[in-house]
């Protein structure tokens, strides 16, 4: 049987990020998506005009609707923009015994537009860290949950910890907006104390709208495959290179990544991009 995962998230208009960049990216991995969406946006790649969060109940109503008639394998939480939302996406995941809890904790579109209300952050921090196998923030998502500036790699290590300390199993810093002009380097950290360091070639373009929603889909989906985390990990960042890679140039701000590059690139001589792990 196919492995069904869940995505709640809000919907994109443009398609680029949010519930949309997360069905692409789980049909291209071969796994079947359901969805809860907590908010609609009227965006596309110039930014974010409007927000329209579901209401609570609505959310509550989809978690269950799901969870009654799905073998949920894997899921990722995306953008959950207010505390009572977070609350129910907590209950839910609880309710239902979900694992393999992927969150990616969206707080800022890529225009500037914010995701995510002050006061939910604390919700965030509160109910639903403690319930993830991991955390994908990337460096300013990282910041404003620990409340640490980072500007190197010990202050990275040093929030890593902080995210942690709310809970989390590991969490993921992803690189997208490091300062290295050359690596795209994303840190890993669990409980443990292990740590991990994902590099590939930084890719100079403007398509980068649903980077971090895509990243986090394809790690969703490779944990519900049975990969362990660390395959899963790696499985995502070649997806996402590849994503970056092929451009498809649309619209006039920041375009989305191409979600079908991976698998192209599966077929071609010298298979996806490499990706090199440091330990």
């Amino acid at each position: 049987m196919i492995r069904q995962v869940l995505t709640i998230a809000g919907s994109d208009s443009g398609g680029g990020a949010g519930i949309q960049a997360d069905i692409k990216t789980f049909q291209e991995l071969g796994v079947y998506s359901t969805s809860v969406v907590t908010a609609v946006t009227a965006q596309n790649t110039l930014g974010v005009s409007e927000i329209y969060p579901m209401a609570p109940k609505a959310v509550k109503a989809q978690l269950i609707a799901v969870g009654e008639d799905f073998d949920i394998a894997a899921l990722k939480t995306g953008m959950l923009f207010d505390a009572e939302i977070i609350g129910e996406t907590a209950s839910g995941i609880q309710q239902f015994g979900w694992k393999n809890v992927v969150v990616d904790p969206v707080m800022i579109a890529k225009g500037g537009a914010s995701l995510l209300q002050q006061a939910a952050v604390e919700a965030l921090k509160e109910y639903l860290l403690p319930l993830a196998l991991v955390v994908t923030p990337n460096i300013p998502e990282a910041e404003v949950i620990s409340g640490m500036d980072i500007k190197d790699t010990v202050s990275r290590r040093q929030a890593a910890a902080k995210i942690l300390s709310f809970g989390a199993d590991s969490v993921v810093i992803k690189g997208g907006h490091g300062t290295d002009p050359h690596m795209a380097e994303d840190f890993y950290l669990n409980q443990n104390g292990e740590e991990l360091l994902f590099r590939s070639p930084r890719i100079s373009t403007a398509q980068t709208h649903g980077t971090g929603c895509t990243f986090a889909a394809a790690l969703t989906t490779g944990l519900a495959k049975g990969q362990s985390l660390y395959e899963a990990i790696y499985t995502a960042k070649q997806f996402i290179q590849a994503a970056l890679s092929e451009e498809l140039h649309i619209g006039a701000g920041h375009g989305p990544t191409n979600h079908a590059a991976y698998q192209k690139s599966m077929c071609r001589k010298g298979g996806v991009h490499h990706v090199e792990v440091v330990r």
